[in-house]
This record gives C-alpha cells, sequence and structure tokens, in this order.
C-alpha cells in the first residue's frame, strides 16, 4: 500500500494539519519541522496524489510568464506554446497568463514587478535582463509569495539550479566550434552582435565563444560585440558598418534570440558565401535563411520544452516536492540545411 499523509504525520511526529501546512507550502511552519516532514518523504517513499491535492484546494495554480515588450519571431514563438500549454491545463486547473515588461527599463520593470500579488499568482517565470533593479524586485515578490523561476535569459539567485533553458557558456562554445572549422582555412575577423549584453544569457554566450576561439582558432580576431537595443534600424546601421568597414570579415555571429533584422540587413549589405554566419533560435526566417544558404548554421533550444518544463518546475515549487532533473533539462540543437 501506498503511504498516506498518516502515515507521513506519524513517521515525521507531527500533526495532520502540520502535513498539510507543509505540503502546500503554507506560513507558519518552523524550519525544523518542514525537514523532519522532508526526511519523513524521503524515508517512508510517501508520494502525494497531485490531483487530489490540486482540488482539495479547491483552486488551481496560478503562473505568469513575464516577458520582454519588445520581440518578433522568437518570443512569438513562446508565447504559442504557452497557449498550447494554458489549453491542455485546464483539466488540471492551471491558469497561465503571459506578462509584458519593458526589458530596455530596468526601474520601469522593477515598478512592474513590485505591483503583482501574491493572490494573484502562485508562480512567475520571468524572462528580464539581470541589472540590481529587477533582481531587487523579484526577492520582493518572493517575499509576497509569489515563487520565481528565471526563463531563458538566467537571473542567477540562490535557486539558480532552477533556471529553464540551455547552458549558455555551452550554446557559445558550441557556435565557437562551428564558427572555426567553417571559416577554416581563412583567417580574419568575426562580428557579434545582439540586443543586449545586461542578458545573462549574452554574457555566456559571449565567453563560451571567447574560449573556444582564442583556444583552438587563434587566425580569427573577435571584434567587440555590438549591441542593437532591439532597434531595427540601428541594426541595419550597425550591419551596413561592419560589413563596409570589416574588409577582413570572415563570420557573422548573431547572439541573441531574435535574428530577423540581423540577416535581412546581411542579406541586403553582405554576400551569402561572403562569411559565415551563424545565429541562435529555430523561427521562420531562420529556417528560410538555412534553405536559401544565407545561414550557415542556427543554435536552438525547443520552445515548447522551455515552456512546459517552466510549469513543472513552477508546480513543483508549490507542491514542495521535487522534478526529474533529466526531463528538464534543456538540450542544445544544432540545424544546418542537411538536417531541417
Amino acid at each position: 500500500m501506498r503511504p498516506t499523509t498518516k502515515d507521513l504525520a506519524e513517521a515525521a511526529g507531527v500533526s495532520l494539519a502540520t502535513v498539510d501546512r507543509v505540503l502546500n507550502g503554507r506560513s507558519g511552519v518552523r524550519q525544523k519541522t518542514i525537514d523532519a516532514v522532508n526526511a519523513a518523504i524521503q524515508e517512508i517513499g510517501f508520494e502525494r496524489n497531485q490531483f487530489a491535492a490540486t482540488l482539495a484546494r479547491r483552486t488551481g495554480y496560478r503562473f505568469a510568464f513575464i516577458l520582454p515588450k519588445d520581440g518578433d519571431e522568437y518570443l512569438s514563438e513562446i508565447i504559442k506554446r504557452i497557449e498550447e500549454t494554458k489549453e491542455a491545463g485546464r483539466a488540471e486547473m492551471l491558469d497561465i497568463k503571459v506578462l509584458r515588461v519593458d526589458e530596455h527599463d530596468p526601474h520601469k520593470t522593477a515598478r512592474y514587478l513590485s505591483r503583482l500579488k501574491g493572490q494573484d499568482y502562485d508562480g512567475a517565470a520571468i524572462m528580464a535582463p539581470e541589472t540590481p533593479q529587477i533582481r531587487d524586485a523579484i526577492l520582493r515578490m518572493k517575499e509576497r509569495g509569489i515563487l520565481t523561476i528565471p526563463f531563458v535569459s538566467n537571473q542567477r539567485d540562490e535557486d539558480h539550479h532552477d533556471f529553464v533553458g540551455i547552458d549558455n557558456l555551452s550554446a557559445g562554445r558550441t557556435v565557437g566550434s562551428l564558427m572555426g572549422r567553417f571559416t577554416r582555412p581563412r583567417e580574419g575577423t568575426i562580428a557579434i552582435l545582439t540586443d543586449t549584453m545586461q542578458a545573462r544569457d549574452s554574457l555566456e554566450r559571449r565567453l563560451g565563444f571567447d574560449e573556444v576561439i582564442n583556444s583552438s582558432f587563434q587566425e580569427l580576431t573577435v571584434l567587440p560585440t555590438l549591441e542593437t537595443y532591439g532597434d531595427v534600424q540601428r541594426t541595419y546601421d550597425i550591419v551596413r558598418n561592419v560589413v563596409s568597414h570589416q574588409k577582413e570579415l570572415v563570420g557573422f555571429y548573431v547572439m541573441g534570440s531574435e535574428a530577423r533584422a540581423p540577416l535581412e540587413a546581411l542579406s541586403d549589405f553582405g554576400d551569402a558565401n561572403q562569411f559565415v554566419v551563424i545565429a541562435h533560435e529555430k523561427t521562420p526566417t531562420t529556417i528560410q535563411s538555412l534553405r536559401a544558404g544565407k545561414l550557415d548554421a542556427v543554435v536552438t533550444q525547443d520552445p515548447g520544452h522551455l515552456v512546459r518544463s517552466a510549469v513543472r518546475i513552477l508546480r513543483s515549487k508549490c507542491e514542495n516536492r521535487t522534478t526529474l532533473a533529466s526531463q528538464e533539462k534543456i538540450r542544445i540543437e544544432i540545424l544546418i540545411k542537411e538536417n531541417l
């Protein structure tokens, strides 16, 4: 027979009411008692009937995906997967909303986050740059009872192991290896373009990229990262200037998740065979560019897996249980024209 909550209460030496408070993450329980209940869970192999627990709450879970206001194709792909997950989760009493914030104004974003209330949201997956203002606002969200996890663009905190996204250092190393192999035997410079270096994903990708290029492909010189701030005209101006003035350009790395504007600008101002181009994320534009020979490779992560994993992790945190680590690991995928 599967152990019951009564068995758990006896093993932990506490009341059924205390077990209920611990399992549902309610306040008013000492950490020593929480540790005793968790130890008893491991000792007797207690597994909670999550469907019954949800019904007992008389309400489901209310989760938010807090995403940038500005975004293009990849963000649209994520939102589509959120809507799919929201529809599929109705039977499990999941209410999922998409909230948009101005990622270019950390003070404005922090004020927006400060208005979110614990009675409205149980948890939130947050895709925002790592700035002191946003970091502090997230800490205050937790104090108000809203569980948070970093989503795609990492926010480092004590729970960084719950980050939902690829290992961006490894992603940068992957691009570095591809770029070095694809450009050989030529020597020259590599240009890197991204939305903002305030985003930890861009920072870590650049670190990983430089690590591989500097150690294994020293015939290549990497230029300073160029930031577009999501502005289309600025993107066109940057690409035009780089292509015009960097005569030894052999590679172009689109490091951010939104590649349409950079790829369109490269198509206008450069020759597809002139240099190697590598981008991130599978979108209609990157797929079309791969097929047309204007893009050499795409390093991507599955948006559906990202969204489903975020919901599972948020729910597990609400229910004070662990998730299966192998199931939540987001894989780095490499796409080329031949394997679309």
